[in-house]
């Protein structure tokens, strides 16, 4: 049914949990997988009466993330090849993740989106915002939510 999945991890707890879990969906499924990361943009400093001065620069940024996505995708590529699963992976810099989400399933032509949740409800959940939500929201192509 599915052949190509997308599996977002941001290489937290919950998230390497989907990781192994999307693995062994796929390899039921007889599906490859995409796995990807979506970098934070450099944030914009913010100046006036008791700012922080943060000594980091642009490119300093960039560098740390490129280096922290590496170090995720690998991680998450070593699992679904010690499984046997056809993968590859990902990364692209997007201060909106869940539109990063959804535009690299788009790019890779995948027909399925595998994600975590954290579960949040009420309060904490309308207040934190949910990037598996907003994908859920905005994606035409189907996602699958594991938690």
């Amino acid at each position: 049914m599915f052949k190509h999945i997308l599996v977002p991890t941001d290489g937290s707890p919950l998230s390497e949990g989907t990781v192994a879990r999307a693995v062994s969906f796929a390899k039921d499924a007889g599906a490859r997988i995409t796995f990807f990361y979506a970098q934070p943009d450099f944030p914009m400093p913010i100046y006036g009466e008791g700012a922080l001065i943060d000594p980091t620069t642009p490119e300093q940024f960039a560098k740390s993330a490129e280096e922290e996505a590496r170090k995720i995708l690998g991680k998450a590529k070593a699992v679904a090849d010690s499984e046997g699963v056809a993968a590859d992976t990902d990364t692209l810099v997007n201060e909106v993740p869940y539109e990063a989400v959804i535009d690299a399933a788009k790019r890779h032509g995948c027909d399925l989106i595998f994600m975590a949740s954290h579960g949040r409800r009420g309060i904490a959940g309308l207040l934190l915002g949910s990037e598996t939500q907003k994908v859920l929201t905005h994606s035409n192509i189907p996602v699958l939510v594991y938690r």
